[in-house]
């Protein structure tokens, strides 16, 4: 495989990779119907937004004040109100949960109420879910907030709090999960279609035996690496497409970037992505193997060590090293800035140049593994 670039020999085995996608039916199946299937589950699926969270209330006291509380916690846009009634009973719903948290207005509120202008009420929340546990406390907290503020305008009273806070969200103002998490399953979406599919290509030739054909074709190491990633290059900005489409036009995701912005970043992912799928099935010869290694090597650090979901921050600092290793990281920022905020060059750069970088290496050690295979 040392021969000079024959562009006549390059398409013929262009045409024969890309005939071959299409005669896979497996291929079709996990470039275009599995990441429809993704982008919906977490559309639809996953989501960790707070709103509706569903709590129980113990309303101990029949005044006036009290009554009205417990109708703002009803009408709240934050909570689901699931039951009502004897709090030992609520506390059961609690510990098999049925809910997530129990605000207790006790018997002395209204009377409280009345005498010092406000009252105290306990929320008790299922601390084996710190962030919906915190989250329904504040919201109950705020809830009684607003609720006290409302009643003092309307007994013409105003009651300046020792702080105000307007709070402003940026980018994404009613805090939709979906809005970073569709994006994000992009991200995973390219990923399994650079590398999983690319990690079968070499290792189904081995495993067919049309690799020894191969070899005795005069064919260059150049056009033989070409053919196996042109085919696979376009097949994932395909599906990045459609991913995108239904992000936009189902699910609603603002798309204030450029899709020129979009391609560069898909394109530059794609570079690393498809290195180390075909490394993979370089360096292993089988189908089965190549898939595995590719699936804890690619898709699952992809998953769980991008910042898709967790966000990398938060985890431990050797953790936070070793993400640094894992491409999809460098892809998840720009992949959802292009989305919700729009183009942002500075921040693109450093990342395209990255993946890039990855991708030489995992080009460079498949070359050197075809070679090191076919000797």
């Amino acid at each position: 495989m040392n021969a000079r670039w024959d562009y006549r020999r390059f398409s013929a085995m262009l045409l024969k990779e890309t005939l071959q996608i299409f005669r896979d039916p497996s291929t079709l199946l996990i470039a275009f119907v599995l990441p429809v299937l993704l982008i919906f589950l977490f559309g639809y699926g996953v989501s960790l937004d707070t709103a509706r969270t569903r709590i129980a209330l113990s309303l101990q006291d029949g005044g006036g004040p009290a009554q009205s509380l417990a109708g703002a916690f009803q009408q709240s846009r934050w909570f689901d109100v699931a039951s009502t009634g004897d709090l030992k009973i609520l506390k059961q719903d609690l510990v098999a949960g049925k809910v997530r948290a129990i605000v207790v207005i006790p018997s002395d509120f209204s009377r409280r109420v009345e005498r010092q202008g406000s009252g105290d009420i306990q929320v008790i929340t299922d601390g084996s879910s710190p962030n919906t546990a915190s989250f329904a406390a504040a919201y109950a907290q705020g809830v009684q907030a607003s609720w006290a503020a409302a009643r003092s305008e309307d007994r013409g009273r105003s009651i300046a709090p020792a702080i105000s806070v307007d709070q402003r969200y940026w980018f994404n103002p009613e805090l939709a999960s979906r809005f970073f998490l569709v994006p994000g399953a992009i991200a995973i979406v390219m990923t399994m279609i650079g590398t999983l599919l690319t990690a079968l290509v070499i290792a189904r030739e081995w495993e067919r035996g049309t690799m020894e054909a191969i070899m005795a074709t005069p064919i260059g190491m150049g056009e033989f690496m070409a053919s196996k990633v042109i085919p696979y290059f376009m097949l994932g900005l395909g599906s990045m497409t459609i991913c995108a489409l239904l992000a936009v036009f189902v699910f609603g995701v603002p798309f204030r970037g450029s899709p020129i912005a979009l391609l560069a970043i898909a394109s530059a992912f794609l570079v690393p992505a498809l290195g180390q799928g075909l490394f993979i099935s370089a360096a292993t010869k089988n189908q089965f193997v190549a898939s595995q290694i590719a699936l804890l090597t690619a898709f699952l650090p992809g998953m769980l060590l991008s910042g898709f979901i967790f966000e990398i921050a938060s985890m431990p600092r050797w953790v936070q090293i070793i993400t640094y290793l894992i491409p999809a990281r460098y892809l998840i920022p720009p992949l959802q800035t292009v989305f919700v905020v729009g183009d942002n060059w500075r921040l693109f750069l450093p990342d395209i140049a990255a993946m890039l970088g990855f991708g030489l290496i995992f080009f460079t050690l498949a070359v050197r593994a075809t070679k090191r295979r076919i000797a």
